[in-house]
């Protein structure tokens, strides 16, 4: 990853964004990571990406918490999930 400071990216903002475009480019402030810049598109996959990891620990939770309930109907409730989650 590239590191620029706040300073050399004001003077170098072409430089900095032409980089950016490629790679994550870390900024700099008093020698401390302050920003970082990425591509809209490395955002939105970065999002993307989080959203399904996401997804996917919510219905690993639900199964544990299906598996390891003890209520009475736990079987027609499972039946009636898998079926919405089916379509």
């Amino acid at each position: 990853m590239q590191t620029y400071s706040l300073t050399d990216a004001r003077n170098k903002h072409g430089e900095v964004f032409d980089k950016a475009a490629i790679e994550p480019v870390l900024l700099t402030k008093q020698s401390r990571p302050s920003h970082v810049i990425i591509s809209a598109d490395s955002y939105q996959k970065l999002i993307n990406r989080l959203q399904e990891l996401e997804d996917m620990q919510l219905v690993q939770n639900a199964e544990t918490a299906l598996s390891q309930s003890k209520m009475v109907g736990t079987e027609a409730f499972t039946s009636a999930l898998e079926h919405l989650a089916n379509g």
